[in-house]
């Protein structure tokens, strides 16, 4: 639109103006949008705009089903991270190093291995205090429901003998528990006891990896001493359950969803 000033200060628009904003008197209207119009006479959005709205329509309502769907995916998450657990230890081809802590307090000491599984979850809590990490949600469920689920799956199902059957029971529990870290830490409700101190540790200026092979290896060989079994499985855990971690936690991680769609519905 071209307009000139009268001696008032007043702006006065061009007849022909195009986009047809100008009245009879030939003054513009301030509250008259200048582009394009729909039916209604108000503005219309551009096109790209129009579309990108629409998909934030349509995702919306799933946002706020999120937080209803954190809770089950933790406690399922959870279960599988104990049954996944409790298959290693069933294939008797080696266990992971916090577990070989376990076996080898239950066979010194008594009680089940997922009991100590427990135990120790709570005691690792305490090594949170100097760190001053805060546990959450997830952070308690996982010390109450790991272990239990362990003993659980342990007491009903029988262990395998054939050969071929441990070995494929060993590999079934190291990627379900791939799918169960991706899972429970997915939900964003709180790390597990043993996680919360190695990025607790860390970030005090540590290195990550650092850090947990140094505890991994303290408890493994602690483990070993109180008469665990270590064999091919430890290996074959220690080896593949971080890049299982890598694939499976982005698949599950309900934050970072949430984040996405949050940006999508800002930007349209």
């Amino acid at each position: 639109m071209t307009s000139t000033r009268d001696s008032l200060g007043a702006e006065k628009s061009d007849p022909t103006d195009p986009n047809g904003t100008s009245d009879p008197n030939g003054t513009s209207d301030p509250t008259r949008p200048t582009g394009p119009t729909g039916a209604s006479g108000a503005a219309a959005p551009p096109a790209g705009r129009r579309a990108r709205g629409i998909g934030a329509i349509i995702q919306r309502p799933l946002i706020p089903d999120r937080p209803g769907r954190r809770l089950p995916q933790l406690i399922l998450g959870l279960a599988l991270y104990g049954v996944s657990d409790a298959l290693v230890i069933q294939s008797g081809l080696g266990v992971e190093p916090w577990d070989a802590l376990s076996q080898g307090l239950s066979r010194t000491v008594g009680l089940g291995i997922g009991m100590w599984t427990n135990i120790i979850g709570a005691l690792v809590l305490l090594l949170w205090i100097p760190l001053r990490n805060k546990p959450g949600l997830g952070t308690v469920c996982n010390v109450l429901l790991v272990g239990t689920v362990m003993d659980l799956y342990l007491t009903w199902t029988p262990a395998p003998d054939a050969l071929w059957l441990r070995w494929t029971v060993l590999l079934s529990g190291v990627v379900l528990n791939g799918v169960a870290t991706g899972a429970y830490i997915g939900a964003g409700l709180g790390p597990g006891p043993r996680d919360g101190l190695m990025t607790g540790w860390a970030a005090r200026g540590h290195s990550i990896r650092g850090v947990r092979w140094l505890i991994e290896l303290t408890v493994l060989a602690i483990g070993f001493l109180l008469g665990a079994t270590l064999g091919v499985g430890t290996v074959i855990y220690a080896l593949a359950i971080g890049p299982l971690a890598q694939l499976f936690i982005p698949m599950f991680d309900l934050e970072r969803r949430a984040a996405k769609e949050r940006s999508a519905a800002g930007t349209a």
